[in-house]
This record gives structure tokens, sequence and C-alpha cells, in this order.
């Protein structure tokens, strides 16, 4: 039986209060926070944090493809999902493909997923998306940034697909042209009656049909919703109770696009019990309604960050100033030093076991691992006598550190540490999602893969430590 093994998510730390928004420009805002991905996070970034939370203590080599849906690609024309396989450590033949352009291409990569998976392949589906409004618009204050990560195949599933139904319509409400920085949208009235309410609809009857299931039949119905409103509102009219209706995570995270059915899904899994059947709803230019069953697997799941480990690590502090900074919607005074040069794109290709999947080397001489790798041991001088040897998910801690004040940075100061990694190794590197009084030497802290910078549009990616999430 084809369905979810494991599940994954990511939230970014950082909130901004809606509250914020009202200061800066008096309109009414919904009550609540929105999640900010960090200035060295975006929908790769978080797609790879949430893929790696899905895949705790499963062997990379046993995933057979990857699929990635954003609608917030850091390309326009280079594949998102190859990056995020390396990041996995997947196999070379992983077969790997992005799903953009599309509020459903969550629900449409995850489908593609099942399809797979009935063929007997291991698939891992990210989704994620950081959009953007206009200033002193509904989607500014609605839209936050997130991520959610499923693994699907046919043995040892904690969710059975038991059966979808999928409307398609050529319907214009969001939309972004190829130059387009923002989410434009049609009259809301028109969008939500003509559009979100018909094509839902029409899709929930139809799984319900074939699967000959009535609304008081699930645990739990996991619909999109632009807002909380229709989101209850349209679940009520098709027979759901509101104790059926699974928080959207509007208050604590904002609209999180292609992301934010799955990272609810997620949610749902968290607290899904044997026997129960949740109905997943999307919408985008239609709809998309799956039935999942969840097995008694689901019992001996291994622990993982998920959705509600996240909701509860959060900072509170960040003004909008420092939003608009973040996003480079301001424009601020250049550092006064030469500009930064582009990645060396050889030098990408060839150390990509380095960069991605975090590969190191161990001694066979002495045992010692070391960062970066080295042809000669930093303890016992043996020359070329080295394996692989990977750091992700090593437990580390701070060595010693230093707060710099000067360096080029859209969240000054920059923190920079000295990581000693359990077992051997150390890697100096930047310290993130850290304030610099909370900095102290011994502190616990993990690697999480971020951007270090964007130049002539070439994005280069490595990894930072953050504090460890207890």
């Amino acid at each position: 039986m084809a369905g979810i093994i494991a599940y994954g998510g990511y939230i970014p730390y950082n909130r901004l209060d809606r509250k914020h928004l009202k200061e800066a420009f008096g309109n009414p805002v919904p009550k609540g926070e929105k999640a900010v991905a960090n200035y060295d996070e975006d929908s790769l970034t978080m797609g790879a944090a949430a893929a790696l939370d899905c895949c705790r203590n499963i062997n990379p080599q046993t995933i057979d493809a990857l699929y990635f849906a954003t609608t917030t690609a850091p390309y326009r024309e280079k594949q998102c999902a190859a990056t995020i396989a390396a990041v996995l450590d997947a196999r070379k033949d992983v077969r790997t493909a992005d799903f953009c352009n599309s509020l459903r291409s969550g629900s449409a990569a995850l489908l593609a997923g099942l399809d797979a998976a009935k063929n007997g392949l291991n698939v891992v589906v990210a989704m994620s998306d950081c959009r953007l409004g206009f200033a002193a618009g509904t989607y500014e204050a609605s839209f936050g940034d997130g991520a959610a990560a499923f693994l699907l195949g046919n043995e040892n599933v904690i969710a059975e697909l038991i059966d979808c139904h999928s409307v398609a319509a050529d319907f214009h409400d969001l939309w972004r042209s190829e130059d387009d920085k923002f989410v434009r949208s049609w009259e809301e009235r028109f969008c939500i009656s003509q559009g979100y309410n018909q094509f839902v609809t029409q899709a929930v009857t139809g799984v319900l049909k074939k699967t000959k299931l009535q609304p008081q039949d699930f645990a739990k119905i996991v619909l999109y919703g632009a807002a909380p409103r229709y989101q209850t509102a349209l679940a009520r009219k098709l027979g759901f109770n509101p104790d059926q209706i699974q928080d959207s995570l509007f208050s604590a995270v904002g609209n999180a696009g292609t992301a934010n059915v799955p990272m609810m899904l997620a949610a749902a899994l968290e607290e899904a019990e044997p026997g129960d059947r949740i109905l997943c709803v999307t919408y985008g230019e239609g709809s998309d309604a799956i039935v999942f069953q969840v097995t008694d697997a689901i019992s001996d799941l291994g622990p993982r960050r998920g959705i509600k480990s996240y909701l509860e690590n959060k900072k509170v502090t960040m003004n909008y100033e420092k939003y608009l900074r973040w996003r480079e919607l301001l424009q601020t005074e250049p550092a006064r030093r030469p500009p930064q040069k582009r990645s060396s794109l050889p030098d990408m290709y060839r150390n990509y076991k380095k960069n991605l999947p975090f590969y190191g080397v161990k001694c066979l001489a002495c045992g010692t691992p070391q960062f970066p790798p080295s042809r000669i041991c930093i303890q016992c001088q043996a020359i070329d006598q080295m394996e692989d040897y990977r750091f992700y998910g090593k437990p580390a801690k701070v060595a010693t550190f230093t707060v710099d004040y000067l360096a080029e940075s859209l969240d000054p100061p920059t923190i920079v540490a000295v990581v000693d990694f359990e077992g051997g190794g150390r890697m100096f590197c930047y310290l993130v999602d850290c304030e610099p009084e909370e900095v102290k030497v011994e502190m616990e802290v993990e690697m999480s893969f971020r951007r270090l910078f964007v130049v002539d549009g070439i994005h280069t990616y490595f990894w930072k430590a953050v504090p460890k999430i207890i």
C-alpha cells in the first residue's frame, strides 16, 4: 500500500508581530505573528531543513526520487531538487524534479510521489515558500514562511493513501508574472465565491463519492484557506464540525503558500492515532482532495521536529524595518570594502560533498575526523589515508567565538564561532538565529544549511551553526 512513511517540517526562528505592520501604515491587520525566513534563508534552504527532519534515522541511500514544490524558487532556470538531494546525501542516480508556479504545486508533487510509491520507489517530497506581498497590503500581513516534507513509499507507511480527486481550472486569483516581485490578486469576493468555494467543493465531493465516505468519517480535514474565516466557512458548508478542522497555522506562521497544507498535514500527523482518516485539500487553479488513513506504524515513528517544536522555538522581537532590510526592500549603505566575488563554479562542483551533504574526512591511521577535507592528517600527518566522514547530525559545541560589528551583513553584528564536534573535528563558521549576549563557550549547536551570498545570480550555500533546539 502506498502512503506516507515519515514527515518533517520547518518554521523559521524569527517571527514578526503583525502589530508592527499596523504601526507602520495604520491599516487593520490580523492578530498574531508571521514567520519570517532569516536573511540567509530561502525556499530551498527551508525545504532542505524539512527534508532533513523528515529523513531522521533513514538511510539516504534508500531514496529513489526527490521532488521539490515552491512558487519562490531561487532560480528561474536551475533545478532546486538536485541541490536538496545532495544535501540529503542521496544517490547519484536519484530522480529529481521541481514543481513550480502554483499554490497547488505541493499536492501535485505529493500525488506524483504517491504514484511513484505505488511502483515501489521511495520518494521524498519537500514543499516550501517564501512569498512577498505589497507593502501595506493584505498579503504582506497574511503571508508567512515555512516548509514541510514527506517520505513516501509502499512499506511501513504511517498514513495509507485511500483515494484522491483533482479539479483543474484556468482561473486567475493570485499570480506573479515573470518580472513581478510581489503577488498580485483579483477582487477577493469573486476569487472566493467563483474560485475557492467552487473548486474545493467539487474536489471534496468527488473524493467522498469515490471513497463512499461522509464528513463524519474523518478525524481531521486539512483544508487550505486564504484566511481562517474562509477555511472555517467552507468546511462547515461541506458538513465538517469545527473540531474536525485542522488549525491553519495562520496566527502563528501565516499563509505559507505551497507549503501551507503540507505543514498542516504534518501537524495533523503529529497528533493522529491509528485508524484516523485525514482529508487533505489544496487549492490553486483548481483543487486536489486526498484521503489518508493512519496506520498502526505511526506509533513506531521516531521523534522529529515536525511542526510543534518549531512553533515553540521562536523569537518575536524583530521590527518592520528589519523585515524590510532582510527582504532587501530597503537600499542600505554598502560596506566600504571590495565587493563580494562570485563563487568559482568548478570549485563548487568539485567540492560538492563538502558543501552540500557536509562531508569531511577521517584519518584511517589515527581515527581523527577533520574538516575541511585534507590529504594530510592534522594529528598524525599521515598522507592520503583518509575516508569520507559526514559531520551532519553530529552533536557540537561552541569552542570559542567573536562578535563582528564591521563585517557586511543584513543583520549585524555577525557572530563567528569555532565549533567542536563530538567524536572529533573542528570547524570555523557563522552562528545565526542567536543574540550575541546569548552566545557562550560550550553552548550546544547544530548545523543548518543556509545561503552565504548571491553574486552574478549564483546562490552560494553552505552550513552555519544554530543553537540546538531542545
